[in-house]
Formats: structure tokens, sequence, C-alpha cells
């Protein structure tokens, strides 16, 4: 698919790497020649250095022969007005990143009369994202499937969990839970686990459930499932607002720490029932002073990668808060994960995940359909839903029947409403909502999970 992108910062840059890698033809615009250089010296890809504003400039980059045309400047009127110039020049699929609230105020009415195919903001669905850790703070990510009606969750099994030493296929009998693991993360390796797998201390593990049963699951291994009561966020950016919008709507008390006095004001009026305090949280006292002590949730959201780690070592050591910490920028994701964060957010991955799960969508047969697509474990695995259509290589025969690839489960079926955790005798049938967990990265098709007549191991 040819693939125009506006726009060479943090996102952009995560967007070209993630669409290359998936065989994509990408070519960049942005007005500063070194950076995109430089990106092209990493990916295989052409660049145009220019205003993609100017219809001159598009047409170099050769907007009529595109198939999809990303806007992700800095600007939201700049990606708006390049997204309308495109759609005019060219016969592309159009997606705009808008960040501002007044603008995401009105992002359908944008998207129809513009006739975008995505509106996108990385601020907003990062909040989104950690309001459900707050919701669900034992969890470490969670992501919803079938409308919410199936969930993905991933935390960390501790020293004295009853889970340590406990096989994968004796946790429904012991537990008496429906729930399905479908990922361990143990160190740098990962695994799709069989029944036999054993689970081991300090193991991330991913489990899909329905939300009741992940509840009744977590109550069970004695771990809280209750949502937090108050939340304490560093730093006043884009993020922090939309986070404090969605978790005073969900009855959540938010303070805000922000050390711009004029940042502070634009929040007294953009959030009159949060408390929003002016004050550079770098110092200890002023945290412990706020309480963060007795605070049940902490999101560290500054401009500062570095600042956001060392605020969260803190609020880890001297209190027991869900802590949340964003991470724009830094590269060194080996020696991060082994800090042991709780729940790291990154807001350009979020970003390329929705515009990878579109572009796939994109390239769909007519006989299935990518609902959604989540990296579970950056670049190491990942877990699609598909829409089971007609005529799909996979109806008519039970899981046990079916040869799949290794490293593939079946982690979930929705159907009529009703969600299933599937075994070796269950099917999957038209109309069915079916969610895939697999270390293969680029699916786009139901299909690809078969291995084409050789043998291959069912997971369950």
């Amino acid at each position: 698919m040819k693939i125009i992108i506006v726009g060479c910062g943090k996102v952009g840059q995560t967007l070209a790497e993630q669409l290359d890698k998936e065989g994509n033809d990408i070519t960049v615009i942005d007005r500063n020649q070194s950076v995109i250089e430089e990106l092209a010296g990493r990916c295989d890809l052409m660049y145009v250095a220019g205003d993609a504003i100017n219809h001159e400039v598009q047409q170099e980059a050769g907007v009529e022969q595109a198939d999809l045309f990303i806007a992700v400047t800095d600007s939201d009127e700049r990606n708006l007005l390049c997204c309308l110039i495109a759609k005019k020049a060219g016969n592309c699929q159009t997606i705009a990143r808008v960040r501002s609230p007044e603008y995401m105020k009105e992002a359908r009415f944008i998207k129809e009369e513009l006739g975008l195919a995505m509106v996108i903001n990385p601020e907003y669905a990062a909040a989104s994202e950690i309001s459900r850790v707050f919701r669900f703070p034992s969890a470490i990510k969670i992501e919803t499937f079938a409308k919410g009606r199936m969930e993905l969750l991933k935390f960390r099994i501790q020293e004295n969990s009853v889970l340590k030493d406990m096989r994968v296929m004796d946790m429904g009998k012991q537990l008496k839970c429906d729930v399905l693991v479908c990922a361990v993360e143990r160190g740098e390796e990962v695994f799709i686990p069989g029944g036999d797998f054993i689970l081991r201390g300090r193991d991330v593990i991913s489990i899909v459930a329905t939300p009741k049963n992940a509840s009744n699951f977590f109550k069970k291994i004695g771990i809280q499932t209750h949502q937090i009561r108050d939340a304490m966020i560093v730093g006043g950016g884009g993020i922090a607002y939309y986070l404090a919008t969605i978790l005073i709507t969900m009855g959540i008390k938010v303070k805000i720490l922000e050390k711009q006095k004029k940042r502070c004001e634009e929040l007294n009026d953009m959030l009159p029932k949060a408390t929003i305090l002016h004050a550079d949280a770098v110092e200890q006292s002023v945290l412990i002073e706020e309480g963060m002590e007795q605070a049940e949730g902490f999101a560290a959201l500054t401009d500062m990668d570095e600042e956001n780690i060392l605020l969260s070592l803190f609020a880890k050591n001297c209190s027991k808060a869900k802590v949340v910490t964003k991470i724009n920028k830094i590269a060194f994701d080996e020696v991060i994960n082994r800090m042991d964060l709780d729940t790291i957010v990154y807001p350009k991955n979020i970003t390329a995940e929705y515009i990878i799960w579109f572009v796939r969508a994109m390239k769909n047969s007519l006989d299935s359909n990518v609902e959604c697509v989540y990296r579970i474990i950056e670049n190491k695995a990942e877990a699609l839903e598909f829409k089971i259509r007609e005529n799909s290589p996979v109806i008519g025969h039970t899981l046990l029947e079916l040869k799949l690839k290794k490293n593939i489960l079946v982690a979930g079926i929705t159907r009529k409403g009703f969600s299933i955790i599937p075994r070796g005798n269950d099917e999957m049938m038209v109309g069915d909502t079916v969610i895939i967990v697999t270390t293969h990265m680029g699916f786009t098709d139901i299909k690809d999970i078969l291995d084409n007549g050789q043998t291959a191991t069912f997971l369950h």
C-alpha cells in the first residue's frame, strides 16, 4: 500500500518505522530535510522536503497514486488543511491528528465534513488507556474487544501469588474461573503458553476474559479490583486534561500539579471540578505535603521522560498508589522494563496502533476483517480481533481440526452478544468476532493463522 506521512515528529517517525516493517510503500513529507534524511537512513522510504500544504509538494510525493494520506504535524489546522488538499488532489483515504480540546468536541462533524477516514488524538488515546488501568488498578494494561464484551488484561505474578508454579491447564480447575492465559513475558522471552506451561513468580501474563470473569479471577487470587477513589497527576499538558476529564466522570477526585502558572489558570477554567496546584513536583516535600502517600492513583505526565521515571519510582517507594508513567522519547526499553515501573504509556505507540489497524483493515479480503490490533508486547506479540465472514476457510472445523501456525492462540469468540473462552471442540462461525494472540506480526486476514496444510500444534 502506498502511504504518505506528513510530519516527522515522534508520532510520524514511529508510524513510518512500523508501516515500513509491514511492507508498505512509504513517502514522508517534512519541512526539516535533515530530520527526514536521518529517518530515511533507518527505513526504506522516499521523502520530500517541503510544506505539504503546497499542492506541488503533495504531487511530488505522489498523492495522486497514494492509497492513504496521514497528517501528524504539531498543528491541527495544518493537518486538516493538508488532508483536505490531498482529498481533492488524489483519491486517497485521509487521517488527521487533532489535539485541541476545542476541535475534539467537533471531531465527528470535522471528520464527516472533510471526508476524513479517521481523526486521531494521541493525548486522548493515552488518557483513555490510563483511565482503564485506574478503573482496574491491579492490571498493567487493559485492552477491550468485541465492543467491551471481552478484555485482555496484563499483570505481574507476585512471588506470594497462588498462581506461582501453577500449570496453565490447572487454573480453571483450581480457581473455578473462566479465563485464558494467552501470553507470558519472562525476562526478554515471550511465550504463547500451552496447557503444560508452568507460571513463575515475576512473570508478566496476559489473560482474556469477560469483564465479570476477570473481576472474579482477580478476587480469587487475592488482588483488588475496585477502581481508585482519587488520583494525583503531575504535569498539566494535554494528556492530563483529557485524563482529568475522564476520571471526573468516573467519580474520581483529581489533583493536578503544574509548575507553569499560566497553564494552571487555563486548567482552572477548563476543569472546575479538579484541584489545580501551582507547584514544582520535583520537590519531594511538595508531593508529600499534597498527599502522595495517601493517593490511590499517581500519573507522571510531564514533558520530561527522565522526570516522569524519577517521580514514578518515588511514588512507588512511598505510597501504595497505582502508578502510571508517560514516556515519549527514551529508547532504552530493556533498562526501563527492569525498573518495574508498573504501567508505562507511550502515546506515540498508541497512535501507531490505531493507524496500523486501519491500514490492515484496508488490505482485508472479503471473507474476514481486522476489527482492531493491539501490540500487547512491543514488537513481540499482538492481539487481533477479526470478524468472520462467509467463505472463510476457518468455518466448519473445530479448533482441534484446524492446522494452525505455531505460536498462535484463539483466545476468544463472541457470538450474538455472548462471549466464549474457546476450547478444542469449539468452532468459528459466520458473524463471530474472534480474538487471535500471536507472536507473528502483520496478519491482515483470519486465514493467515493457518499453516497451509502443514502439521501444527493447537495450543489450548
